[in-house]
């Protein structure tokens, strides 16, 4: 797993994808369409946001949604 951020602006988890212009690019844990943040709004996630999206992601896995 990459690195977890948090985007402030929509109170989302992602994994860290890169960086496209001014913008980070952030895909959801579970899969799915990567979406852009601005750098300013974007944090890494604490523990508990850790543990959610850890879990969150082998809920999907297991549901055959996850990739």
């Amino acid at each position: 797993m990459g690195v977890l951020m948090m985007d402030t602006s929509c109170d989302r988890v992602g994994e860290f994808r890169g960086v496209a212009g001014p913008y980070w690019s952030l895909r959801p844990i579970g899969g799915g369409t990567e979406w852009q943040a601005e750098p300013e709004q974007v944090r890494p996630v604490d523990p508990i946001e850790r543990l959610h999206a850890e879990t969150a992601r082998a809920n999907a896995r297991s549901r055959g949604e996850w990739l």
